[in-house]
C-alpha cells in the first residue's frame, strides 16, 4: 500500500469533508441517513427469515440472527461515534482495508481516533458497506444474500415506461444511421450523454432507500433542464471520441474504446446501456467496457448479477424495441463488443489518485481507454478527493494527477463538493437556492484530458 499522498496539509490539499462539522451535509448523513440505510437493511434481512428457514433450515435462522447482531453492533457504533474498527473476514481486500484504516491512524495522529463522526466522510460511508458485507459474510449459508436487491428490482420495474420510450427512441436512430450527417450524429450522441447523466437522479442511497424511479421518458424533459447543468463540457467528450478516430492519413489502427464506471442499477443502468449501444452502432466507439462493483454498495449500486440480470429481463420484455434491444445487447456481450468487469478498488475508499499506486493493474486498464465516463456522485466524490475544494478550483487541480485516460464526470449533484466554476457562479446558485449541491438538481457533464493542455473544465 502507498503512504498517504505526501503532506496533505503543506500541498495546499484541503481537509476531507467530515461528519466532525456539526449541521452539515456529512454530519447529517452520518447522523441520520446511514442509520436509517442500516434499520432498513436489519429489516430486509429479518422480512427473509422464512426464505433462509426454507432454503438452509435451522442454520439459515441461526445466520440470520447473527447477521442482524452484528449489523445493530455497528449501528450502535455508529450513532455513538465509536472507533472504527478492522475487519475480521477473509475476504480478498480485507487486508487493503484494514491497511487503510492504519493510513487513517496516521494522518489523524495519535491523539484523535479514528470515529464514525471525527473521520473523513467518504470513508466511513464506504466503511458501512463493507460492514455489512462482513456481517453477511461471517454468517454462512446467507453470506450471498444482496440485502438491495429488492430495491433495485423494483426501481427497474417502475421505470417501464421510461425505459420503453428509450428503447424506441434508440430502434429510430438506429434504422436511419446510415444517413445521419455530422452534426446530426452529435445531435444524437449530445441527447443520450445528457440521458445517461439524468438517469444518475435515480439513486436510492440519497434517498435512503426510498422508492425513487424514473416515471417519464426523459427525452421530454432534456431542454427543461439544460439550465441545470452546470458545467457543460459534451463538446470536448465528443471531439475526443472523434479524434480517436484517427484522421485520413493516420487511421488508427487499435479499435476506439470506451469504458463506463457505472454507478446506480434500474432506471439509471439502462439509460447507459442505450448510450454504449448508440455508441458502437453508429460506429464511433468499436468496444465498451463497463465497470461495476464486486459487493452490493451504496444502496442500488451495479454488481455483475445486476448487470446481466437487466439484459435479461430487457430481452424478456412484452415491448417489440424494449426485447429488441435486450437482444442486441446480450449479443455485444456474447461477442465480446460489451464486457463487465468489477475490481475490488471500486468498494474501497481510497481517493481516485490512488489508484495507480494502490490498485495499479486498474489504472493500467483504463489506460486502455480512449474516453473514461464516470457515472454518479460517489465517483466524482472518489475523482476530487471529497475534500473542502473552493468551487473554482479546476478540476485537474482537484483530480490531483489522476488521469490514466481522457475522462467525463456525468454526475447529477448530491454531496456538498463541485469544483470547475465560474467565479460568482456558486454563490448565484447558493442564494437562489441553498440545497444546490445536494438535492440531485444540478449537474455536470465535466471533462478532464492531461493529453493536451485542455483549457480548464470551468468553461463552457
Amino acid at each position: 500500500m502507498a503512504a498517504p499522498a505526501a503532506d496533505e496539509t503543506m500541498h495546499g490539499v484541503p481537509p476531507s469533508l467530515s461528519a466532525s462539522v456539526v449541521g452539515s451535509f456529512a454530519y447529517l448523513t452520518v447522523r441520520d441517513r446511514l442509520p436509517t440505510i442500516l434499520t432498513k437493511v436489519i429489516d430486509t434481512i429479518h422480512r427473509n427469515k422464512n426464505k433462509f428457514f426454507e432454503e438452509y433450515g435451522q442454520e439459515g435462522i441461526q445466520a440470520e440472527k447473527q447477521t442482524i447482531a452484528l449489523l445493530s453492533k455497528m449501528r450502535n457504533e455508529l450513532q455513538t461515534d465509536k472507533q472504527v474498527l478492522e475487519l475480521t473476514d477473509s475476504l480478498q481486500d480485507t487486508e487493503h482495508w484494514n491497511e487503510y484504516l492504519k493510513r487513517q491512524q496516521k494522518l489523524q495522529g495519535e491523539q484523535e481516533s479514528v470515529s464514525w463522526f471525527k473521520s473523513p466522510w467518504l470513508y466511513v460511508e464506504c466503511y458501512m458497506y463493507r460492514r455489512i458485507q462482513e456481517a453477511l459474510w461471517l454468517n454462512p449459508p446467507i453470506s450471498d444474500f444482496d440485502v438491495f436487491n429488492e430495491g433495485k428490482t423494483q426501481s427497474f420495474f417502475e421505470s417501464q415506461q421510461a425505459v420503453m420510450a428509450l428503447c424506441t427512441y434508440l430502434e429510430d436512430i438506429n434504422k436511419n444511421l446510415m444517413e445521419l450527417s455530422k452534426n446530426q450524429m452529435f445531435e444524437h450522441f449530445n441527447k443520450l450523454l445528457q440521458v445517461s447523466l439524468w438517469g444518475n437522479k435515480c439513486d436510492l442511497s440519497i434517498s435512503a432507500g426510498q422508492e425513487n424511479s424514473q416515471k417519464t421518458s426523459p427525452l421530454d424533459s432534456l431542454n427543461n433542464l439544460q439550465p441545470f447543468i452546470l458545467v457543460k463540457d459534451s463538446d470536448m467528450v465528443w471531439s475526443t471520441l472523434i479524434s480517436a478516430q484517427g484522421t485520413g492519413q493516420t487511421e488508427k489502427t487499435t479499435a476506439v474504446r470506451v469504458d463506463i464506471v457505472l454507478d446506480n442499477a434500474g432506471f439509471e443502468l439502462v439509460t447507459d446501456l442505450v448510450l454504449a449501444d448508440f455508441l458502437v452502432s453508429s460506429g464511433l466507439v468499436h468496444e465498451v467496457h463497463f465497470h461495476g462493483k464486486s459487493i452490493p454498495w451504496f444502496v442500488s449500486d451495479v454488481t455483475a448479477k445486476d448487470f446481466q440480470w437487466t439484459i435479461r429481463q430487457t430481452m424478456a420484455a412484452n415491448h417489440k424495441a424494449m426485447s429488441k434491444s435486450g437482444v442486441k445487447w446480450n449479443s455485444h456481450l456474447k461477442e465480446g463488443v460489451w464486457s463487465y468487469h468489477d475490481h475490488p478498488f471500486w468498494t474501497q475508499p481510497h481517493e481516485f489518485c490512488d489508484m495507480a499506486a494502490d490498485a495499479p493493474d486498474l489504472y493500467a486498464t483504463l489506460q486502455g481507454a480512449d474516453l473514461v465516463l464516470f457515472k454518479g456522485d460517489l465517483n466524482y466524490r472518489k475523482l476530487t478527493g471529497d475534500r473542502e475544494w473552493d468551487h473554482t478550483v479546476g478540476f485537474d487541480t482537484a483530480l490531483r494527477g489522476f488521469g490514466p485516460a481522457p475522462l467525463c464526470s456525468l454526475r447529477t449533484l448530491k454531496a456538498n463538493i463541485q469544483v470547475g466554476m465560474q467565479p460568482g457562479q456558486a454563490e448565484k446558485l447558493a442564494s437562489r437556492d441553498p440545497d444546490w449541491m445536494t438535492s440531485g438538481k444540478y449537474a455536470v457533464i465535466q471533462f478532464h484530458s492531461s493529453k493536451s493542455e485542455q483549457k480548464d473544465s470551468g468553461s463552457h
